[in-house]
């Protein structure tokens, strides 16, 4: 039995390292491809690049190009992550206290509903979403087409089941004689949630925030979309896509601003690893 563990640890040691070369691999190539111009991405785009010094000429490129204003770029998709994530948390974390409090049938199939939504795929709801907005915009005088409320409502509608189906699993967890405590005080339900329920859900905020954040930050589809590529409002992956033309593509400056773009998740993610296990197992075995 010893002999079959020890010949088994060096294996389970060499999958997992095989399987971090697999997933590693598209990132590294973006790093060295972000050093090169395109005739050697062209020509090469396995090989080492001549001057890594090109790294910050593509760099220079990119935010100095007339095509495209990229800082506006950073600064719209900051605005509409932070903005979208701030409602996201306060109304699934809402929500799903409402539908734990409250544990009747009605309760029971509405978050059943949620649940469900998250299996249905985005592209099915691709055209009746664009046309809704539309009607929105032309009956209502109400514009969502092309707007930064039009986008962060429908990452709201978009992320709030999983978030809500995280917090239900917390909120289970929250003794519930803290809240008749604050009843027979006289404190009304919101300040029962704000002052005492929604402080104890800081570790799976934090998850929600993180899962949230980073499938916002790099989505592409939806903002294509609903803002479309050569609108007011953009963020960073439409801006990137400047680069690539139908007749010609900017290998090196396309690389460049990928990397640039990854950089704010990367570094977000080593940071907070650790809460979202901690987020994800709390919020599913509690």
């Amino acid at each position: 039995m010893k002999h079959h563990k020890s010949i088994q640890h060096p294996i389970i040691s060499i999958v997992v390292f095989l399987f971090f070369v697999l997933f590693m691999f598209p990132f590294g190539m973006v790093i060295l491809n972000s050093a090169k111009t395109s005739k050697e991405i062209i020509n090469n785009a396995m090989g080492m690049p001549e001057s890594w010094g090109q790294l910050f000429t593509n760099v220079k490129a990119i935010f100095t190009n007339e095509s495209v204003n990229y800082i506006s770029a950073f600064f719209d998709s900051s605005v509409i992550t932070i903005i979208t994530l701030a409602v996201i948390v306060v109304f699934s974390s809402m929500c799903a206290w409402v539908l734990v409090r409250n544990d009747n049938s009605v309760s029971r199939i509405v978050f059943m509903l949620f649940v469900m939504v998250m299996v249905i795929p985005f592209q099915v709801l691709m055209y009746p979403m664009v046309r809704w907005m539309r009607i929105m915009g032309e009956v209502m005088h109400l514009p969502l087409l092309g707007t930064m409320r039009g986008i962060v409502f429908a990452y709201l509608g978009f992320g709030c089941p999983l978030s809500i189906f995280v917090f239900h699993g917390f909120i289970k967890n929250i003794p519930y004689e803290l809240e008749e405590a604050a009843t027979i005080d006289g404190c009304p339900y919101g300040t029962i949630f704000f002052r005492i329920v929604f402080p104890l859900l800081q570790p799976i905020i934090i998850t929600v925030l993180i899962l949230n954040g980073i499938w916002i930050w790099n989505d592409y589809l939806l903002p294509l979309l609903v803002l479309s590529s050569n609108g007011a409002v953009q963020t960073l992956p439409l801006a990137i896509t400047v680069f690539a033309g139908s007749y010609l593509k900017q290998w090196d400056l396309i690389l460049t601003s990928t990397l640039i773009a990854m950089l704010p998740v990367i570094i977000l993610y080593l940071f907070a690893q650790r809460y979202i296990i901690k987020g994800m197992v709390d919020g599913s075995i509690k």
